[in-house]
């Protein structure tokens, strides 16, 4: 809420930040979301490889990956404007990777299996590329958006955690359509933010776009490995 009431009250004042900071900020953004995929790739394809996630399944799975993914956000946040910051980024993506892979395994276990992985990949590039254009071309100031994407976000993870013990398919595909259009919409709000010049920390602005990213590939992943998946 004080977040929301800040960035509102920044938006108002126009944040006082120039064009070309808020260049710099969205340059280093994109670095380092590109370098944020390697550690992401390297760990799905060590899961995939080991088998290593495959034991977390249910409730333990859903521990494992809520601790760790909360307890790395809040590292990054604290270490944000130190050296550390980046390598504790990095870390993370390698952590979302190796999460990532037992979803990756199963749908590669269909006998089109690469051509969904790809597909879900290229949906996502899409995606991104739809959402930057927009926000380069919205004028509108979209700082407003955040407090409902938060509660669609919340009600969002209310819903997948309770799926994980219900276990229902329907259930996932629906989750799933909400994701990919809450976190498309978070990520034209997290680039209208830097444009604007209400994010000026570029590793935050990566964790929010990486989640969001992460997010939307995850959930075309699971969609299409419900929808399209073809076993021998």
């Amino acid at each position: 809420m004080m977040n929301d009431q800040v960035t509102t009250l920044g938006s108002s004042a126009g944040y006082g930040i120039s064009q070309e900071e808020r260049h710099k900020v969205l340059r280093n953004t994109y670095w380092l979301l590109a370098l944020s995929m390697i550690p992401t790739v390297l760990g799905a394809w060590i899961g995939v490889a080991t088998g290593i996630t495959q034991s977390l399944r249910g409730g333990v799975g859903l521990i494992v990956f809520l601790g760790g993914a909360f307890a790395f956000m809040y590292a990054i946040e604290k270490t944000k404007r130190s050296a550390a910051g980046v390598p504790v980024l990095l870390a993370f993506t390698f952590f979302m990777g190796l999460m990532l892979s037992r979803m990756i395994g199963m749908v590669l276990g269909f006998k089109n299996g690469t051509d969904l992985v790809m597909t879900a990949f290229a949906g996502t590039a899409g995606v991104f590329f739809v959402m930057a254009t927009l926000a380069s071309v919205i004028k509108r100031d979209l700082s407003g958006m955040g407090k409902w994407l938060m509660v669609g976000a919340l009600v969002l993870m209310a819903g997948a955690i309770i799926n994980v013990f219900v276990g229902s398919s329907v259930g996932m595909m629906a989750i799933s359509v909400a994701a990919i259009g809450i976190f498309s919409a978070y990520m034209l709000y997290d680039l209208k933010q830097i444009l604007d010049g209400g994010e000026t920390n570029y590793i935050s602005a990566t964790l929010a776009l990486y989640l969001d990213i992460f997010n939307v590939f995850q959930s075309l992943l699971a969609l299409l490995g419900i929808m399209g998946g073809e076993r021998d």
